[in-house]
Formats: C-alpha cells, structure tokens, sequence
C-alpha cells in the first residue's frame, strides 16, 4: 500500500512499501520532471523492477531513495553513436587501452568523485554499496580506460535484456569517456542490443548522437527489449579490444 508523502515544492508523491512496486509512470510530477516516488529499497529485487519500468533512483545524501522517470527520456541507439573525425582519430590510434569489468569499484569511486565547479555527488554510499552489489551478482558492468597502467576514463551502468541503462561516466584524458562510450555502443550493436538508456539530457549527449523520446515511447520499447537477453554475468575483459576503428 502507498501513502503520500510531501516533497518540498513539488506537489505530494506516493510513498512506496514494502514490496517492490511502483505507481503508474502518469502520476510522475512535471515539476521536478519525472519524480515518481520515494522509499523503497536499494536491493537486486527493488532496482531489477524499477529498471524494467525505465525508473531509476536519483538522490542525495540524507535524502529518502527518490525514483524518477522523465518525460522526454534521453536515449541512444547504439549504432547511431555519432563519431566525430578527432575521436576517430584518436580511436585508431589506440590511445588508450580499453577493458570491461577489471576496475568496477574504481570507475564507481571515480564517478562518484566531486567535480570541479558542480554539485556534491548523488553517488551516494548506499548508491555504491547497491551498485557494486549488482556488479557482483553479474547486472553492473563498466568500460574503463587506461594510460600506462592508470585508469584515466571509464562509465558504468546496468544491462537488463538488451538494455543497457547507462549510469555515469569520467575522464581524467581528453576523450577518455567517449572512447569508452565508443567501445560500449560498438559492442551492444555487436550484440544486438537496442537502446542505451541515457536518463537526462545533456548537451554532450545530444552531440554524441543520444535523442530525446516520449517516455510512452520509451517504456514500450522496454517492454520489447528488456525480457530477452542473455543471463547476468561478467563482461569478458577483452571484450572490446579488436574492434577496427577504420
């Protein structure tokens, strides 16, 4: 059972209980776009049925667990990764060595870092706890980027059927998310995967080649996508390393 609890300028949302379970995505507030519901639980149970439902957690410290679902919904379909003639350039070079799932927890702490100029994280420790959680049990992944032996970029996000639902990137080098991005979005059209879930829309997405859609849209596609894949596991570390970049 829900009951409705206040949310400080943003109209009253359903407090979840003690089941996963979520309220229709048509009760979401337009103000701020997207909040669904509050409560709820950071277990493999509560994330797998929000992420079947395009929801996701998104909150800060000493905040409840706050779940979202925007309208429009940033998405990129792999083979639609716009490459630019530098971040080609720098591809074929192979500035940088690519690996998946070596370094989880570190792309974690890397992500979760403070940025210079912006906002505390809202990776926050229980946030890390229930990725990394995921991680293990085979749903989390990452893509890293390393320089002489330092991890200079990477992302991380869950895949759920053939969604891959994109977390949070870094890069200490130019360009070392976007080759990590780069690599991700050639081996999900590798394996037929049809959508990365980029959540918010950014600038920096939209020029890589991410759109927006309807969230109607967006969680009909889920239903198509997210029930048939292959099972968890880890990502094999040289998953991406003979890709031609020519």
């Amino acid at each position: 059972m829900c009951t409705d609890a206040p949310r400080s300028g943003a109209g009253m949302i359903p407090w979840l209980g003690a089941e996963p379970g979520f309220p229709p995505d048509e009760r979401a507030l337009r103000e701020p776009n997207g909040l669904l519901a509050a409560g709820g639980a950071l277990t493999p149970a509560w994330l797998l049925a929000a992420y079947r439902r395009g929801i996701f957690p998104w909150f800060s410290e000493g905040e409840p667990i706050l779940w979202w679902t925007p309208d429009p919904r940033l998405v990129l379909v792999p083979d639609e990764l716009h490459v630019s003639h530098s971040l080609r350039k720098t591809l074929r070079r192979r500035r940088f060595e690519v690996k998946a799932d070596t370094a989880f927890a570190a792309v974690l702490r890397a992500c979760a870092a403070p940025r210079a100029g912006g906002p505390g994280t809202w990776i926050t420790p229980a946030m890390r706890t229930a990725y990394l959680h995921m991680h293990e049990l085979g749903w989390a992944h990452s893509v890293e980027c390393w320089r002489d032996g330092r991890l200079v970029g990477g992302l991380y996000g869950m895949a759920i059927g053939h969604v891959f639902f994109g977390e949070s990137m870094f890069a200490r080098e130019t360009d070392a998310s976007k080759v990590a991005l780069a690599h991700l979005a050639r081996l999900l059209a590798e394996r037929g995967y049809g959508m990365i879930d980029c959540q918010m829309t950014t600038a920096h997405l939209l020029s890589l080649g991410a759109r927006e859609v309807p969230r109607a849209r967006f969680t009909a596609a889920l239903r198509q996508w997210v029930h048939d894949g292959p099972p968890p596991q880890r990502w094999a570390e040289d998953a991406m390393r003979d890709f031609d970049w020519h």
